[in-house]
């Protein structure tokens, strides 16, 4: 029994078990917080290692053999995810304990934290179609009870956008998955993949492939259906904001690569040309909509949208290094967008606003937060020597070489448009004075100290020296993502992982 693509989902429901438990006693749901986390970065570790020395790694529950057992299944990108899920948890767990309400954790911030992680992982690591749904709707139930917590009104507003378009994303996930069923008369992955070819109904299949697609686009964020995002993201406190900007999209995204990868191959040339026009509206929308905005989490917001563009661009070329590159990409701009979405709340708890018009006075007074600040910025936008410069880099590359013209056109105006708003962040929260009101000037000039403030720092510094060693050091993490890439387009090996040597 591989044991160690359990844990990862194990541990952090038996965690937020605990904490639920222990509702009248916060200090100890902290404790649980971090050390459940922790835990759960530990075990995805050891997954990662796992699967790097012996393979992909595949579980089948109750000894019940696919396809007629509920499957886990491990490759580098579903561990990868994993160690990912687990890192941004416990950088999330240890700043929430100094910037989370009081009356949040009361009400379930901490076992819900746990429910949410249960569910990102489970996504990752499932093997089922249909449990691929079941991980979705635990995502979904978890995330909107903490989008929730404190019901206040700019809250209620965008957790009822945000839970509607959810809710019809997952009717039609779950018609897709009844239709999958009714076709080929299995649920697991693996199964359906070996089988589907032998289908002689194309119009059929097609028409499947573009509900998943809606289905999961609407889950990453993606063009057209994407506005429940910028409204719904900035309400919470920023640890949950900063939670949902660095991995619920990334689901929606790891879905459509499983899927469109494994599974619907079988006309690319249709499939994939929607992936790619979807994937240039979605980052043209997303910049353009940063660009229009005054709030920082709302700017945040929009650009995730933006680089979720960049994650299909490199799914919709379909080739060996676009692949690599989207993983690339979207392995970085995880830790990017939960540091820029950190560091807003640093910013909030020293000048009491996101707006900015509000701010400034930050890099005389807070250097340090400058530099934070500027090392996921430089690489959002993609500029050397950060990580962000190397996947965007090696999808501009995949797309030349395919001789899309359109889309490489397109990236580069992003990228361009992504340092206009980045260099407004950067003028008017940093570099120009302190304004004449703020909400605590002691506090951020040095005069008054804030004792936990330096755990709001330290996930941030974390993840800020972690991308800027990927980006310097950028050869193993390029190796990795070939890797990965590489199992994606040779299916077969999946295939013979889950169903035994000889599957079809």
């Amino acid at each position: 029994m591989s044991l160690e693509i359990a844990l990862p989902i194990l541990l952090p429901l038996g965690f937020g078990a605990a904490s639920l438990a222990a509702h009248r006693h916060i200090a100890l749901q902290r404790w649980l917080g971090v050390a459940g986390t922790g835990a759960l970065l530990a075990a995805a570790l050891w997954l990662l290692r796992s699967v790097g020395r012996e393979g992909i790694v595949v579980m089948h529950m109750g000894d019940w053999h696919a396809p007629f057992g509920i499957t886990l299944a491990a490759d580098l990108l579903g561990a990868s995810m994993a160690v990912l899920t687990g890192l941004l948890g416990l950088a999330t767990a240890v700043y929430s304990l100094a910037s989370t309400p009081i009356g949040h954790e009361r009400y379930g911030h901490w076992p819900l934290l746990h429910l949410l992680l249960a569910g990102v992982t489970g996504a990752f690591l499932t093997g089922d179609i249909f449990n691929l749904y079941v991980w979705f709707e635990v995502m979904l139930v978890a995330s909107f009870a903490l989008l929730t917590l404190g019901g206040e009104r700019a809250q209620m507003e965008g957790a009822i956008k945000y839970v509607a378009l959810n809710l019809l994303a997952s009717m039609l996930f779950l018609s897709a998955v009844g239709i999958t069923y009714g076709l080929v008369g299995t649920l697991n992955m693996a199964d359906i993949a070996a089988k589907l070819g032998e289908v002689d109904r194309p119009g059929l299949v097609s028409t499947l492939a573009a509900m998943y697609m809606v289905a999961f686009g609407v889950k990453a964020g993606a063009f057209p259906l994407f506005f429940w995002l910028p409204a719904s993201y900035h309400t919470p406190p920023v640890a949950v904001s900063a939670l949902f900007a660095g991995l619920l999209s990334k689901v929606g995204v790891y879905a459509l690569y499983r899927v469109f990868t494994l599974i619907f191959t079988q006309d690319v040339a249709y499939t994939h040309e929607i992936l790619l026009w979807g994937a240039g509206l979605t980052m043209l929308t997303g910049v353009l909509g940063a660009l229009a905005q005054t709030e920082i989490r709302r700017i945040l917001s929009f650009q995730i949208i933006s680089s979720v563009g960049f994650m299909l661009m490199g799914l919709a070329l379909f080739t060996p290094l676009a692949i690599a590159g989207g993983i690339l990409y979207t392995v970085q701009d995880i830790a990017v967008k939960i540091a820029l979405f950190l560091t807003a709340g640093i910013i909030f708890r020293l000048l009491g606003s996101y707006r900015l018009e509000a701010l400034g006075g930050l890099y005389r007074y807070r250097p340090w937060l400058g530099i934070l600040f500027l090392i996921p910025a430089l690489s959002l936008v993609g500029l050397p020597p950060m990580a962000g410069f190397i996947g965007k880099l090696t999808l501009v590359r995949a797309a030349l070489e395919e001789g899309a013209w359109g889309i490489t056109f397109i990236a580069l105006l992003t990228g361009l448009l992504t340092l206009v708003s980045v260099i407004r962040i950067w003028q008017q929260g940093f570099w120009r004075g302190l304004p004449n009101r703020v909400a605590d000037a002691a506090l951020l000039t040095g005069e008054r100290r804030d004792a936990t403030l330096w755990l709001m720092y330290l996930p941030v510094a974390v993840l800020a020296a972690l991308i800027l060693a990927a980006g310097v050091y950028a050869q193993p993490l390029f190796a990795l993502s070939e890797s990965a890439a590489g199992q994606l387009l040779a299916p077969q090996a999946y295939i013979d992982a889950v169903l035994g040597e000889g599957a079809p």
